[in-house]
């Protein structure tokens, strides 16, 4: 049994141990260990030119980790925190998604950019967002979140060996999460990163989310049990691209969906899931695709966090209205 903190280390070190290109950079990531410690010991075991703690400055980690990127190596930038993302934005969107195109397919830019994301840990004002919409919506990245220790470890994996950039999500509040990890590739329980991956089996309603969601959805699962619901949990992992023909088959097995993520619903992925669903599933569907997600606020203070993000009722509140439509 593994922390999806530990996971994600064990991804780290292997990337490390089996390739001299890659590197891990970002701030506090070598000698404090990151302040999750997702990075621990890392320095202390291939040396600080390969463990590289950066300057506080999110554009120059990006920007240097395309330059390197462009010259051979595979960098593994961290960002501290989700909010912190924003001034490496341009980098993101501009450079990073855009090169491989650019060049006619000349230049690849095996970039991971690790964040820690959402909310859930009582976290101060920018370190608790969930902007994954922004970087799903740019073409020529791939998105990744990783809800488990197997996923954290094995998807990682995958990213680092990608020749695409990746963003890879991890929710912050997950971290300490335990769960168990494949030791072989090869073993069944591990998953090509872009296939969304069936939690929990049901019939009734399925219900379709990601990241710090994926252990909220399964609560509600078993509290509708009680209830003679029977509700089907499927974690889509991969938002950028999505496994399209994963979710509408199903949405095709029980006829009804609700979307749960914890960013705002205005303009998030769980839009365009449903838009998706909408399409390829009419014929199946007995009521329409409804969404849960936060608000469209900014991410209030900590001790308001909990009437902010998605909880066990108000799943089973968008539950109750696709059964009763």
């Amino acid at each position: 049994m593994l922390t999806l903190s530990q996971a994600i280390n064990r991804a780290l070190r292997h990337g490390l141990e089996s390739d001299p290109k890659v590197l891990v950079m970002g701030q506090d990531v070598g000698r404090s260990g990151g302040v999750f410690r997702v990075t621990d010991g890392l320095q202390k075991d291939f040396g600080a030119d390969r463990v590289v703690d950066t300057p506080l400055a999110e554009a120059g980690i990006v920007g240097t980790a395309i330059g390197l990127a462009m010259r051979g190596y595979r960098p593994v930038c961290e960002i501290q925190f989700d909010g912190f993302v924003y001034p490496a934005f341009n980098q993101i969107t501009s450079q990073l998604a855009k090169l491989h195109a650019r060049s006619g397919g000349r230049i690849t830019v095996p970039v991971v950019v690790r964040i820690p994301v959402s909310g859930g840990i009582g976290a101060v004002e920018h370190h608790s967002e969930s902007n994954e919409a922004y970087f799903a919506h740019t073409a020529g990245l791939r998105v990744m979140v990783a809800a488990t220790p197997q996923d954290g470890h094995w998807m990682l994996r995958q990213a680092i060996e990608s020749d695409d950039p990746v963003i890879f999500f991890e929710p912050k509040c997950r971290y300490w999460s335990k769960g168990e990890v494949a030791e072989t590739a090869d073993d069944p329980l591990v998953l090509p990163a872009e296939v969304a991956r069936t939690v929990r089996p049901g019939t009734d309603v399925t219900l379709l989310t990601w990241g710090s969601m994926v252990e909220t959805c399964l609560a509600a699962a078993a509290a509708a049990d009680g209830e003679g619901r029977s509700l089907e949990v499927v974690d889509l992992r991969s938002l950028s691209p999505i496994d399209t023909d994963a979710l509408v088959a199903a949405v095709a097995r029980t006829g009804r969906a609700v979307v749960v993520h914890e960013a705002p619903t205005f303009g998030g992925l769980g839009s365009e899931v449903a838009a998706m669903l909408s399409e390829r599933c009419f014929t199946s569907l007995e009521s329409p695709v409804l969404r849960v997600g936060g608000f469209n606020v900014p991410y209030p203070a900590a001790r308001l966090e909990g009437h902010y993000r998605p909880d066990l009722d108000r799943v089973l509140d968008a539950v109750d209205r696709v059964l009763a439509w």
